[in-house]
């Protein structure tokens, strides 16, 4: 059974040189997992008995260990017999194992002119059979066994994200923030919209003391005739890219919606899409950047019009 600070899953990642452990391991970081590459196996007790600082980021966070030819006192069936051990005390303990063909590892190796780790001073061919032997126990008894002979990168880290993305408790943060363009736009938007062609409440003297968040203020500027049209192919367009940037591992997203001055039409147009977004099962965090600062006079056009 875990206790308090443990990791709630442990997770052993080996495999044959060059079939993308270390990717693995690069992309489980990405997705919050706490990771240890090469740890010697004397030590494998001592971390699992530590835990982190109470409060610590790393506090129950997913452990994931590489562990191969390379790792010091290096033992399959020691490593097969701890996994084992782990599960009968109640851990949740799984052997992921990485393969690929001796044809693809002899090209990848050739292409970069690295040398096989167990074949310094021989051919990379004797270096793979002699680690598939000493594999052989790891991979019988692993519990997912991935095979990158014909994959990319890319292809790998998207199905890590597919298989593992949820066992960390995150993904794609997602902020969908207004602004004014009078201030600058923001430097950390992945996507960004304009609403100055929206007319402008500023202009209304009863509406101009209130923001987007207020309902008369939302009304007028959904009484704008291009506003549902409008409003229907920006949330398609952000619905239809959202997954896409998910699938290429992006860890935050931000959705900046801009206006003239950042208090009435971004604001209620940001709140409308949060709302629709949450409706989609994603969970927004909505900013309002510019929304309780001073604005001086110059931040709204002198001229009322539909591009103030």
């Amino acid at each position: 059974m875990t206790k308090a600070g443990e990791p709630r899953r442990i997770l052993f990642v080996t495999g044959m040189s060059g079939s993308g452990k270390k990717t693995a391991l690069t992309a489980l970081e990405d997705m919050g997992w706490e990771t240890v590459d090469n740890l010697p196996v004397s030590l494998l007790e001592r971390l699992l008995a530590a835990s982190p600082a109470e409060g610590s980021i790393d506090e129950g966070r997913p452990l994931a260990l590489g562990i191969d030819s390379r790792t010091r006192d290096f033992d399959s069936r020691g490593v097969v017999r701890r996994v084992r051990s782990l599960r009968d005390s109640g851990r949740d303990a799984s052997i992921l194992f990485f393969d690929c063909s001796n044809t693809e590892l002899s090209r990848r190796y050739s292409e970069t002119r690295a040398r096989h780790p167990l074949a310094q001073d021989r051919q990379v061919e004797d270096g793979i059979t002699y680690e598939r032997e000493l594999l052989a126990p790891l991979r019988e008894a692993a519990d997912e066994l991935i095979d990158t002979t014909d994959s990319s990168t890319n292809d790998l880290q998207a199905l890590l994200r597919r298989r593992f993305g949820d066992s960390a408790g995150t993904g794609t943060t997602l902020t969908v923030m207004s602004f004014a363009f009078s201030r600058g736009v923001p430097r950390d938007a992945d996507l960004m919209f304009d609403m100055r062609f929206l007319r402008n409440p500023h202009w209304v003297p009863e509406l101009r003391p209130h923001s987007g968040l207020d309902p008369d203020v939302g009304a007028y500027i959904a009484g704008d005739p291009i506003y549902p049209e409008a409003r229907r192919r920006i949330e398609e367009l952000i619905l239809l890219l959202l997954p896409r940037y998910e699938m290429e591992g992006k860890s935050y997203v931000t959705i900046a919606i801009g206006c003239t001055g950042g208090k009435h039409r971004s604001v209620h147009f940001a709140e409308t899409l949060a709302s629709r977004l949450r409706q989609e099962g994603f969970s927004p965090t909505v900013r309002h950047r510019d929304l309780t600062r001073q604005k001086s006079n110059a931040e709204e056009s002198t001229v009322p019009g539909v591009g103030s």
